[in-house]
């Protein structure tokens, strides 16, 4: 006789933006999105794995970064920073934000996942994740403790604080000292 032993399936939703500038500002570091990946998917069947980023119009910089995470795997969904307001002093305040396409991307792939893995800390999206319950999905948090919302943390059938995955933070750059004349 045999078995059919199928594997529970996946999707991971990265939010980009929220990862990234946790990793920098709490420890001047950056995250290593292949590690996540291969955490957040390790004996499960990976659906999908989609990165949501923001960029600056016609600004380069990011496209190696955007690259690397195509190559590993992830479907990069990419959006340009929009000109919010004109702050005092003249400094323009930019915003772009993917709550809504990560909640329309989760909604549209509910149906074909067992496990939904969001990295983000950002507690708007507690709704969805207990929309997804509802539905009888397990939902898996991955961020940094320190940036992520307590009513996140208490709906996610699972948190997992970013840090204590290993090899999820790439190693801090070492500052160059110059010589003093």
């Amino acid at each position: 006789m045999q078995y059919v032993v199928s594997r529970p399936r996946v999707g991971v939703f990265i939010d980009t933006q929220n990862l990234y500038h946790s990793a920098r500002d709490l420890l001047e570091r950056t995250v290593n999105f292949e590690t996540i990946l291969k955490v957040a998917t390790e004996g499960r069947e990976l659906v999908h794995a989609i990165s949501y980023t923001v960029e600056r119009e016609n600004e380069a910089t990011a496209r190696p970064f955007i690259y690397k995470l195509s190559a590993l795997g992830y479907k990069v969904r990419r959006m340009n920073l929009v000109l919010s307001h004109v702050a005092e002093g003249g400094k323009h305040i930019y915003e772009g934000n993917w709550d809504m396409g990560i909640v329309a991307d989760m909604v549209r792939l509910m149906d074909h996942l067992d496990i939904v893995v969001l990295g983000s800390g950002d507690g708007d999206f507690t709704d969805i994740v207990e929309v997804l319950q509802e539905r009888g999905k397990r939902v898996e948090v991955i961020a940094f403790r320190e940036h992520t919302a307590q009513r996140l943390v208490d709906a996610a059938d699972r948190f997992t604080h970013l840090p204590d995955i290993q090899d999820a933070l790439m190693p801090a750059r070492q500052k160059v000292e110059r010589e003093k004349p």
